[in-house]
């Protein structure tokens, strides 16, 4: 039987009407951000069965390659000058070393100003430390690892997420959250950062920490001062409460160099001048003491229209301090998007939700691509090493393999490109990036059914852990 006219006309019409977005943009994004580790050291199996059978590794990839190196490690203490990788658990005994010194260590410039990146074998660490500890990838023991490959091999991984700092944790964080870990934007445009955790370790941090605490500073003239730790510049917050989009920062503990508020003094507003609490507004109300509590939120359909979700020490892949559980920490947060029922107004999270998840920082581990340097002041403390990028959503292809050289920065402009605001509005690290993730998406596509992420601890786990919850890192 031939159509109809009418049916010819209602079957051109909604081919119209598919032809257009989706969505014009996502109404929540969730930032996961773990711990301590580089592509080399936790994607390798990326490259073998089963998650690898569609595409090879190369260190040259072309296509949709994942950019991960299996051998042949580079090593100038090696008679060879190369050094073959051995396997580590990802709940290892041992922490390499990762503070700037490390970097620059294991880079290991040549005389064009290039990393030779075989210096790894210099870098000290703590624990039970094998020979050339940093030479290691975890193994997929008891497919500890597969929630995080099948979240790489099902949405989006990007081969050059590069850590815009070159050092550790409390920096990373800073930048991640406001665009620069610099005390304030005269700083940043002067090339000063904050660029180690501080001292002494374990203490409090921000804008509450006692008196004698201290951060070292990296300035054009080297690493010469230290200060204390409270700053005062423009976040990613700054920007969305001035357009009326919710945030909140979800932490195991305030004070942490993990909790990048603490540092910020006109969010934090401390209760006396050192030592005291954070009495601001938006702190108070936006900075959430327990990770977990986003899967209740998503569960009660009271998810913020920006998240950054940062793991108990349990969950947080940083070596010599997690119990393994991190894969399936993240595989929760995506699960409970994906599964969540239609809220009470119909909003439906997996349709309208973005999901990036990355490292703060490589961790001492090897990584064989060597990062770019950015041109003035601030090309003495950017870019770092790889970490590895995920994104998820709806509408994000499945194995897609983004080839584009980033770094924290490029999370913040898509932020601001999603949410209505001037890319590069902080005049951070959101201005010198160059790209704002939209590669990853094609919001004209109806979206994915969502599959669930085999993981074997779900959001209920984690929900009701009793575990004291642990700092994400010990240093």
């Amino acid at each position: 039987m031939k159509p109809t006219a009418k049916a010819l006309f209602l079957l051109g019409f909604c081919g119209v009407i598919f032809a257009h977005a989706q969505i014009s943009s996502f109404k929540h994004v969730i930032v996961i951000i773990q711990e301590n580790r580089s592509p080399d050291n936790l994607f390798q199996g990326l490259c073998s069965s089963p998650f690898g059978t569609s595409k090879s590794c190369s260190i040259t990839p072309t296509g949709s390659q994942y950019d991960i190196q299996t051998s042949k490690w580079f090593d100038k203490t090696s008679s060879t000058g190369t050094t073959p990788p051995a396997t580590v658990q990802l709940d290892n005994d041992y922490d390499p070393n990762h503070a700037h010194v490390d970097f620059t260590s294991q880079c290991d410039l040549n005389s064009t100003g290039t990393c030779r990146m075989d210096g790894a074998a210099n870098n000290g660490c703590v624990g039970t430390c094998p020979t050339r500890a940093s030479f290691h990838y975890v193994q997929n023991t008891k497919s500890i690892l597969s929630p995080y490959l099948t979240l790489a091999t099902s949405y989006g991984w990007a081969n050059y997420m590069f850590q815009t700092n070159q050092g550790s944790s409390f920096p990373a964080h800073q930048f991640l959250f406001g665009g620069t870990s610099a005390p304030s934007a005269a700083d940043d445009a002067a090339g000063t950062f904050a660029a180690e955790n501080v001292y002494p370790s374990l203490a409090l941090a921000g804008c509450i920490a006692i008196s004698t605490t201290t951060v070292e500073l990296i300035s054009t003239t080297g690493e010469n001062q230290s200060i204390y730790p409270c700053f005062d510049h423009d976040t990613m917050a700054d920007l969305f409460n001035d357009i009326n989009v919710s945030w909140k920062y979800y932490t195991p503990g305030f004070g942490s160099v993990w909790t990048a508020p603490d540092a910020i003094e006109h969010i934090c507003v401390p209760s006396q001048p050192t030592g005291g609490t954070c009495t601001g507004t938006y702190f108070v109300s936006d900075v959430i003491k327990g990770p977990a509590d986003v899967l209740t939120a998503i569960s009660k359909c009271d998810l913020a229209q920006v998240s950054w979700v940062i793991p108990t020490g349990q969950n947080s892949d940083h070596p010599n301090n997690n119990t393994g559980g991190g894969p399936a920490w993240v595989a929760s947060i995506v699960n409970a998007i994906g599964n969540n029922p239609a809220c009470k107004d119909k909003e439906v999270y997996w349709d309208n939700t973005a999901i990036l998840i990355t490292w703060d920082d490589w961790g001492g581990w090897y990584d064989h691509e060597a990062p770019t340097f950015l041109a003035g002041a601030q090309g003495d403390y950017q870019y770092g090493f790889r970490v590895p990028f995920m994104v998820v959503s709806a509408y994000t292809p499945a194995g897609y393999v983004d080839n584009n050289r980033m770094d924290f920065g490029t999370t913040l402009r898509f932020l601001e490109q999603n949410f209505g605001i001037a890319e590069g509005a902080l005049n951070f690290a959101d201005a010198r990036a160059t790209g704002n993730l939209s590669e990853f998406f094609n919001l004209n596509q109806v979206p994915r059914v969502f599959q669930t992420i085999p993981a074997p601890l779900d959001a209920n786990f984690f929900i009701n852990d009793t575990r004291p919850p642990t700092d994400p890192d010990d240093y």
